[in-house]
Order: C-alpha cells, then structure tokens, then sequence
C-alpha cells in the first residue's frame, strides 16, 4: 500500500509563510522546493507522487515532513553544519562592516564594484552575498512619519467612521488633485534591444497648462463626484462642497473625512449654514487615512499617466470618461494599512553583524 506523507499540523501563520516560500524569486530553490513540498503534504499527497513530481526520493519527503512537524518553517532551513567557516563567512562580515562606513569619494552610496574594490574582492562574490542576505544597495524606499500630537485621536476618530459609522449618516472623503498636466506628446508601443515590447513616450511634449481636481468619494458605496477647476482656493472648495450636498436631506449627517490643507480650514461660516455637515481632519503626514487618495491613484493610473492631451478640455473629458466607466463598477474599498512591527524596522546592516 503507497505511503503517505506523515500527518502534519499548519498552522495559519505557518501556511502564509509556506505560501510565500513557495512563490518565492529571491529564495534559494531548495528552500521554495521545500514549501512546496510541505505544502503538497497539507493536500495528503502520497510520497512517491510528490518525490516524483521533485525528481527525487521519498525518504527526502518524509525528512522534510518530519523536520517541519518539529520545527515548524524554521525547520525547513539547512542546519548549521560542523567544520571550518567557509571564507564567504569572513568576507561577509566584511561587506556588511564596509557598508557603515562611508562610501569613496566622489559617491554618494556604495554599490557592488566600489564595494568588491575596496575589499579586493569579485564583484560577482560580493553580489552574490547581498543578494542572500536581501540587501539592495540602489533600490530605497521613503517614509513619512505622522508628528501630530493628536494622530492617535484623530486617527481613530476617521477609522470608526470607515468601520463605524453613525447610523444613517453618509461619510464622504473630498481632497484635490491639483495641477495635473496637459501634455501632449507621442505615445506608442516600442520595441527595446532585448527584444521587449514596451510602452513608449517622446521624450519632448508640448504642454497646455494645468487643471485642479476636486474629488468626493462616498465611502459606502464607492461612488465619486468630481469637478475640474482652475484654481483651487477656498471658494473653489466651498463651491463644490455645495455641489456636494445639494442633493443630500438638510437633516441627514454627514461627516467629511479631509486632509490639513489651508482651503479645508477656516469654513466656519459655511458649516454654519449647513449644521448637518462636520468636518474630520486627518492627522499632519497622514494622508493616507483619506480614501479619496486610493481613488486618485487608480485615475492616475488608468487614465493620466502616459496620456497625451492636445488641451486642457481633453484632460477633462478624459477624468469624467473615467469616472463614468468606473461607476459602473463602483463598490466601497476594503480599507486596511498593515501593520508594521517594531522587528520589521531593525533588519538593518549593524544587525546583521550581530
């Protein structure tokens, strides 16, 4: 009777990671060959089936298989072995001592060539290090981190009324889009010297002026209303906030999520003259609690990016098109920001030393 893989426990947090493993490009094959094979024991797989479909034998299944049922994921990795360190242990500890120091001069950062010359190293040796232990010396990332001194008030204030909302009240997310561009330039398909086929843009354009865009996005249905203007001052702002709530019942609340832009500010005449609207502000540095801005990426995305535009009227007729499209469709976001822990922000050189 064909054996099957020994019986395992996954845990949630353990099959998310198996399932990133095994999609994994920057993973060693052995590793990605182990989540998947793991994985295809939670399916119940006979071993021979799965030794088969790995070119390899079904005891290395069931050693697998026990190893994870031990040691969960972790289990997976090779174990440390006896014997003399092998030299790429020394030169990476030398790479990564190099990288907290500053680059040569005349550079700003280092990068792999400068690094294997200083080390008189290959640079194929030394790229081979970073790339294992994920260090990407060109590629950055920015951050932005919220100084309010109310975030955590204002922040949960605009997140119970995404999760929350009072009854029978409408939350709506208005911001602006300003000064996008009229360019008008040639577009098309290329072909580049490694035979892809990519998107081309003509590197001269001419441009036509800009246009402001205001945006309101109802957070329960998803839907948008929008209006181009010239300007983008406080009456302009006020002005669609009447477009707004035209249609809107006098005695329904309505509460508008909005970021510390000067316009947004100083309406207090406006809002006594409509007591059934309230105005929320997200905390300074955190736009992204505004929804308005996932909205704004897709237009940017779909229809701005890349477009050439003979004039400011098509630029115009351009959004609305696209606004009109996407109410088809329109449904309300799944809004969630992940979490990030305080282990993610240490992976950095001087701890890798350790």
């Amino acid at each position: 009777m064909p054996r099957r893989a020994v019986p395992i426990v996954c845990s949630e947090i353990d099959r998310v990671e198996l399932e990133r493993l095994s999609k994994s490009r920057t993973e060693s094959k052995q590793l990605v060959d182990r989540a998947r094979i793991i994985l295809d024991c939670l399916l119940g797989k006979e071993n021979k089936d799965i030794a088969a479909a790995y070119k390899t034998r079904p005891n290395r299944i069931t050693k697998w298989t026990h190893r994870f049922a031990k040691s969960g994921v972790a289990g997976l990795a090779d174990s440390r072995r006896s014997g003399k360190p092998s030299k790429s242990v020394a030169l990476r500890k030398r790479i990564l001592e190099t990288l907290e120091t500053s680059p040569p001069p005349g550079q700003a950062s280092w990068d792999g060539k400068s690094l294997a010359a200083a080390l008189g190293a290959k640079a194929g040796t030394v790229w081979g290090i970073l790339r294992k232990d994920g260090i990407q010396l060109q590629r950055t990332r920015s951050w932005c981190v919220s100084t309010d001194k109310e975030f955590a008030t204002k922040s949960a204030d605009i997140i119970g009324l995404y999760l929350n909302p009072p009854e029978n009240a409408l939350v709506i997310c208005i911001d602006e889009k300003p000064s996008i561009q009229a360019l008008e330039r040639k577009t098309g398909y290329v072909e580049t010297s490694s035979g892809k086929i990519v998107r081309g843009l003509k590197s001269t354009y001419k441009r036509h002026g800009v246009i402001n865009l205001f945006a309101a996005l109802q957070v329960s249905s998803g839907e948008v209303k929008t209006k181009t203007t010239k300007s983008k001052k406080r009456i302009d702002f006020q002005a669609f906030m009447d477009d707004v709530v035209q249609d809107i019942p006098r005695e329904q609340e309505v509460h508008v999520i909005l970021d510390n832009y000067c316009t947004h500010k100083k309406n207090e005449a406006w809002l006594a003259a409509h007591p059934n609207v309230r105005f929320h502000f997200t905390p300074t540095s955190a736009s992204w609690l505004n929804q308005v801005e996932i909205w704004f990426g897709i237009l940017t995305r779909k229809a701005l990016r890349g477009a050439s535009f003979k004039n400011i009227e098509a630029v115009v007729v351009a959004i609305r098109e696209f606004t009109e499209a996407y109410h088809k469709n329109a449904k309300p976001f799944v809004w969630k920001k992940r979490e990030v822990k305080g282990s993610q922000l240490k992976n950095t050189i001087s701890n890798l030393l350790n």
